[in-house]
């Protein structure tokens, strides 16, 4: 049997199945497009039956060109929910996006009883779906419903509905569990009306836990990790210290910590959030998350709404086209500020314009600006892990774009090193999967074929660094509280 692995890889909006190779390359991908709905504004809604038709046909498709394989790997985007049928499969209206938002006024409401949930999690999600589907939790208690994020529902679906499981990385950004992510919170669940029966066992992020009985040769189910968690592993970073930032719609930093679980169990004073970025043997390693809600949506800003180029990554060219940004600082917060003041009342900010300035200039000070807020984020992780970061590891769509990336070096003061895969999702989780069949004995064998692609130094001096960041951080103040209401607002 080879040691190659099938992983598919559930984004925000396409499925995407392929082939890791025991060498580490990523290989027969097949993407198709799943995008989500939005109905009402703050609504975000996913097809669950299209993603399960995806999920199958770009499954086999890869199969047939590059398999057999030795095992499954899941990718998936976090916190979405989805309620099916557990006899048919059959999902139970839309899908409730991770982006979703048509939970708030719960959230607040529950805050009351002492419950801190923020809308982008799982938990009310579930429960704004069976409110709609099983209002009585008749169907619930009579064990005839199965609620689920989406690693679990595409293991149901490959295993043909033999397999209901989450692992400890996706089980712990769900709002369900313990603080430990030992077990789901009786509690939680008792005050969202959530029957304990409808929820998937927590498992390894490595490990067999099914058959894809679905799939040619019925490999088995053998690595499930979170979209952010998998890029960390497919970047290699495994040891206390090591850090990446995918750079996509918006950004995230994960960074590890180690074994020991952070002291906040729900955010930490300088806004990162604990996260579990593996489980192996049932041991866990604990890391912290930092988040920019926008980062190459500010990008799509300048293309589709202001028309300054027809493709993403002419923005390069462009900027590079002056020096300097001719004074223009630029404020990505178009949906608020997420790490370190978590402020939805923030608003997007443009400042310093004369008449001189021009497409280039603000396309510069764009993606500086969002170097800015990668900053932003590393800062809020060494105050809250108590760690040095001496280098960033980045993916994403942004992470080929040179300007942006030396900005980033120079705007963080450290290197940066680019994954050779720009989406580095796929490679973790097959990387887990991987070791639970042998292909690799250890973690520390990703470490080995995980060199970077290219690894970018910082050009500027401290001082000037410091004058540089202190002016934008003059800026991002000014964008705080734009609308003081939704500052306010905390979860």
């Amino acid at each position: 049997m080879s040691g190659a692995l099938l992983v598919v890889d559930v984004g925000t909006s396409s499925v995407r199945s392929s082939i890791v190779r025991p060498d580490g390359t990523v290989t027969n991908t097949v993407q198709v497009a799943v995008l989500p709905q939005s109905p009402a504004p703050g609504m975000v809604e996913l097809n669950a039956r299209s993603l399960a038709d995806a999920v199958r046909s770009t499954a086999a498709t890869v199969l047939s060109e590059g398999g057999p394989v030795a095992g499954v790997g899941i990718a998936n985007q976090r916190a979405s929910a989805i309620v099916w049928d557990a006899t048919t499969g059959e999902p139970l209206g839309p899908a409730l996006g991770w982006q979703d938002l048509r939970t708030v006024i719960q959230c607040l409401v529950l805050q009351g009883e002492g419950l801190r949930l923020a809308p982008n999690v799982t938990a009310t999600k579930h429960q704004a779906i069976l409110d709609e589907v099983d209002p009585d939790r008749e169907r619930s208690r009579r064990g005839e419903l199965r609620c689920g994020t989406v690693d679990s529902f595409v293991a149901w679906v490959l295993s043909e509905g033999t397999c209901f499981v989450t692992d400890a990385t996706n089980a712990g950004v769900t709002g369900l569990v313990l603080p430990d992510v030992s077990d789901y919170d009786d509690r939680t669940l008792a005050l969202l009306g959530i029957d304990r029966s409808t929820l998937p066992r927590i498992v390894d992020s490595s490990g067999i836990v099914g058959v894809a009985s679905l799939l040619p040769g019925a490999p088995p189910i053998c690595g499930i990790a979170g979209d952010q968690q998998a890029s960390l592993i497919g970047q290699g970073c495994i040891a206390p210290g090591d850090a990446k930032i995918t750079f996509g719609t918006g950004g995230m930093l994960d960074m590890v910590l180690g074994v020991d679980q952070p002291s906040a169990s729900v955010r930490g004073a300088n806004g990162t959030f604990p996260i579990v970025t593996t489980q192996l043997g049932g041991a866990k390693t604990w890391g912290l998350e930092a988040v920019a809600l926008s980062a190459g949506t500010c990008v799509e800003w300048l293309r589709d709404d202001l028309g300054f180029f027809d493709h993403a990554a002419e923005s390069d060219a462009l900027a590079s086209s002056c020096a300097d940004s001719g004074g223009v600082t630029f404020v990505p917060a178009f949906v608020g500020l997420g790490t370190p003041v978590w402020d939805f009342g923030a608003r997007g900010a443009l400042l310093g314009l004369t008449r001189g300035t021009g497409r280039a200039e603000i396309t510069r000070a764009v993606l500086e600006g969002i170097a800015h807020r990668g900053a932003d984020l590393v800062d809020a992780a060494e105050a809250d892990g108590g760690l040095k970061l001496p280098r960033l590891r980045v993916d994403g769509g942004m992470s080929r774009n040179t300007t942006f990336v030396n900005a980033l070096a120079d705007a963080v003061g450290r290197p940066i090193e680019l994954s050779r895969e720009r989406e580095a999702t796929t490679r973790g989780a097959g990387f887990l999967a991987g070791l639970a069949v042998g292909t690799w004995k250890s973690p520390q064998e990703f470490v080995e074929i995980t060199s970077p692609e290219q690894r970018v130094e910082p050009t500027m001096d401290e001082s000037t660094r410091r004058a540089s960041r202190e002016r934008w951080l003059d800026a991002r103040g000014r964008a705080e509280r734009t609308i003081p209401d939704l500052s306010g607002v905390e979860f």
